[in-house]
């Protein structure tokens, strides 16, 4: 349950880094693709660091930290690829 829940916030935070930040444009799939798989990642590091039961606390603290995970790798991959197309 708890990466599914990163799935979900790392695609929303894909999807808002995307559109935010001008020079990545890989489009808002490819954003909310790269979002989820940093949103898995997001929230397994969550999750080893609570370490707790799905409580309330559980669920924010998954669903923030897959959003920010997934804003953070969408905007990586975004930049890079930028960079490669402009050489």
């Amino acid at each position: 349950m708890e990466w599914l829940i990163g799935l979900i916030g790392g695609a929303a935070g894909g999807l808002g880094a995307g559109a935010g930040v001008k020079q990545n444009k890989l489009g808002p799939v490819i954003n909310a693709v790269l979002g989820a798989l940093g949103g898995l990642g997001g929230s397994a590091i969550v999750q080893a660091v609570l370490n707790s039961g799905l409580d309330l606390g559980q669920i924010a603290g998954n669903l923030v930290g897959g959003g920010v995970a997934g804003a953070i790798v969408s905007t990586v991959v975004g930049l890079i690829v930028n960079a490669i197309k402009k050489k």
